[in-house]
């Protein structure tokens, strides 16, 4: 197992090499044995940095506990007699220092990384279904549910991803725990707050984009978000983008920039027409999609994509004909690194993802689907695949939106719900420092009142059980947005939540 520390010298390398060295002023200490970004978990001959809502207290905290340095973007006297190294921007200097203190694992794996608006968690998930088969049980993952590690070390995330020293450290478990593989997900805020500044993946997927994640906390106006989810294909070694993806010809150029044509694929549905005359290397088709049965047929257009050798006819474990083009996208990342088609077959049979599509049945109120959907893309796909579903019966939905950010969800919602559903539960979402009320009366400002009854509760479980019990047994009940999310985030505090998923089952034991 290798060793873990960080000297001045590696620092002071690697800073200037990056142009992020303002000063150091060399303390007691010059190696260090331990990195952190958070006080409590200092230790002695430690580098914190100092990041984020970050106080003076903080430091002193640390030096307490017998830290050996600091790094900040500015000096503190709380500091005094410790290493101190000044940068002009501390993600960056995380992101850096982080990943030689982990003795650069990301070599040690081959990294499959995934961006989008939605999709990114299924098609983790399906990923790592198959390469379990394909590496013997040898893939790691970091998504926005649970982090794998291999070796029985799994936990839930706090993060889609996770700040860069956690990041590091994970793939550092990863591989010292034997994994070859490594999945995760790369939000756009990762980009925005350089969580995966220096990072390089092997495989990066672009899935698809729509506004979200815009405002005063997020992205200030789309071209930024967009401009943050393009960073990945630039920082890839093979460039994997969905061509049924709005802004196509923006995204493309974006891989280009970087990547060799080819190491460029793109993939679509079969009779699709990307926005912009673009050779497709995959297509897919649907052969069946009902609640009971998913099965696509992927096919090899082009030379390239051919030596992958992924045609096939795959089973999926989830319904729903949005999570084709994810099933198609978990087949060629695993493509990539070697899988065979019987894997693929294996992985995509068997996988289901936690709080995606979960369906729970019951004697007299229809079926109860518990979904992590939380903006207008991922609703109206669930919707209206449910509506297709059930031509007889009623939609009736419970959801919320989550506060301080995202606020352009809250129109979506309101849209998503006169497009496809009979009744509608508005309650509570991760409101932070925002009114459940307010929010969700912003929500039913943008909800047509002839197409959709609308009621309010803001006690989440109350909400749930009043909509299942509003069910009728050919009605389908959606539980949207948190999915087994144990936690309401409410003014600035991670409150516990029994989980939807959870609050489900007790109430269908009565």
């Amino acid at each position: 197992m290798l060793k873990l520390s960080i000297n001045v010298d590696e620092i002071k390398t690697l800073l200037l090499e990056h142009h992020l060295l303002k000063s150091i002023k060399v303390g007691k200490f010059t190696t260090f044995t331990s990195v952190t970004y958070d006080s409590r978990t200092t230790k002695p001959q430690g580098l914190f940095f100092c990041k984020g809502n970050f106080k003076p207290t903080y430091l002193t905290s640390a030096k307490n506990r017998g830290i050996g340095g600091y790094v900040s973007e500015r000096p503190y006297q709380e500091g005094s007699g410790l290493t101190q190294i000044i940068v002009s921007d501390i993600q960056k200097a995380m992101a850096l220092l982080g990943a030689c203190y982990y003795g650069y694992p990301q070599d040690d794996l081959f990294v499959i990384a995934y961006t989008g608006t939605k999709g990114k968690t299924t098609s983790s998930y399906f990923t790592r279904s198959i390469l379990q088969y394909t590496t013997h049980q040898r893939t790691g993952m970091s998504s926005t549910i649970d982090t794998f590690l291999g070796k029985g070390e799994k936990y839930k995330s706090q993060l889609t991803t996770p700040e860069s020293l956690d990041t590091f450290r994970n793939m550092r478990r990863a591989v010292d725990n034997g994994m070859k593989t490594f999945v995760m997900e790369v939000s756009s805020q990762s980009y925005l707050r350089n969580r995966v500044y220096g990072l390089h993946y092997d495989v990066g997927f672009f899935l698809n984009i729509t506004p979200d994640h815009i405002g005063p906390n997020e992205h200030p106006n789309f071209a930024n978000y967009l401009h943050c989810k393009e960073q990945l294909l630039r920082n890839s070694r093979i460039c994997v983008v969905n061509a049924e993806t709005q802004h196509l010809e923006d995204v493309y150029h974006a891989a280009k920039a970087t990547t060799p044509p080819e190491n460029i694929y793109l993939f679509t549905r079969k009779g699709s027409h990307p926005e912009i005359p673009v050779k497709v290397d995959f297509t897919f088709k649907s052969l069946k999609d009902t609640m009971s049965a998913n099965q696509i047929v992927i096919d090899c257009v082009s030379p390239k994509a051919k030596k992958l050798n992924i045609h096939g006819t795959y089973q999926l474990a989830m319904p729903g004909d949005y999570n084709e083009s994810n099933a198609t996208a978990a087949a060629i990342a695993a493509g990539f690194d070697g899988a065979t088609p019987d894997d693929i077959y294996k992985g995509l049979k068997r996988v289901t993802v936690p709080g995606r599509m979960e369906r729970y049945h019951t004697k007299d109120h229809g079926t109860v689907f518990v979904d992590y959907a939380h903006d207008y893309g991922s609703m109206h796909a669930l919707l209206s695949f449910l509506r297709r579903e059930n031509s007889t019966g009623r939609i009736i939905c419970v959801l919320g939106s989550t506060g301080d950010k995202g606020v352009n969800r809250r129109s979506g919602f309101g849209k998503a719900l006169t497009e496809n559903a009979q009744e509608a539960f508005l309650t509570t979402d991760d409101p932070g420092y925002e009114s459940p009320l307010k929010i969700a009366k912003e929500i039913d400002q943008h909800i047509d009142h002839h197409k959709v009854e609308v009621h309010f509760e803001m006690d989440r479980p109350t909400a749930i059980k009043e909509a299942i019990k509003a069910g009728k047994p050919n009605d389908m009940v959606i539980i949207a947005g948190k999915g087994r999310d144990p936690y309401q985030k409410i003014r600035g505090r991670n409150v516990p939540y029994a989980t939807d998923s959870t609050v489900v089952q007790k109430i269908l034991k009565g």
